[in-house]
């Protein structure tokens, strides 16, 4: 088998691609993403799927044996891009638009190995509770979701600020959708159960 690599230095990619069973490494893409990002020419899902493709791709290009996995995640309201908050103040600010409102998460994944390229975008779709200020404060102090789109983690404690959340498959919204990334790596060979 060739070896697996995933384009990523995220705990939670990590985390989630162990689940499968499967030995792999992780390599950092370094990969520009402010330069897409800020490309006003691109929805926010061809962003994401573009980065995905693009970390997928700096990795590929070293390794051209291996099959590579890169992957993008952005929350988005009414199509403006919410990046990670990077601190607890940027995090509420960001919660206190989502609150009572539907936002849309996109999750996008490229898989190149020497046979071609894989790509999936898994787009969820979640409506956070009317929150006030001092609830979303109490969540940003006991999650400090400082480095995840959207200023929430669902694996954690932000699941209690939402109402509905609807998705193809449910590992998408902590990064990386499995479903979709078990079968393509079984189809390539890899003893996935």
């Amino acid at each position: 088998m060739p070896p697996l690599i995933l384009a990523s230095t995220s705990r939670y990619r990590k985390e989630l691609l162990a689940r499968l069973g499967v030995p792999f490494v992780c390599q950092a893409p370094g990969v520009d993403e402010d330069a897409v990002k800020h490309d006003a020419s691109l929805t926010p899902r061809q962003v994401a799927e573009v980065l995905a493709e693009r970390k997928a791709r700096a990795v590929a290009e070293r390794h051209p044996d291996a099959v590579v996995i890169g992957s993008d995640q952005l929350a988005h309201l009414d199509g403006e891009v919410l990046g990670k908050p990077g601190t607890a103040a940027n995090a509420v600010a960001q919660l206190t638009r989502l609150a009572g409102r539907t936002h849309e998460l996109v999750t996008a994944v490229c898989i190149i190995h020497p046979g071609g390229i894989e790509r999936c975008t898994d787009l969820a779709h979640l409506t956070m509770r009317p929150l006030d200020a001092a609830a979303l404060g109490r969540y940003v102090t006991a999650d400090q979701p400082f480095d995840c789109a959207g200023a929430y983690k669902l694996e954690c404690r932000g699941i209690a600020l939402f109402s509905a959340v609807s998705c193809a498959d449910h590992t998408a919204i902590t990064g990386l959708p499995l479903i979709w990334t078990g079968s393509v790596l079984a189809r390539l060979g890899f003893a996935v159960p």
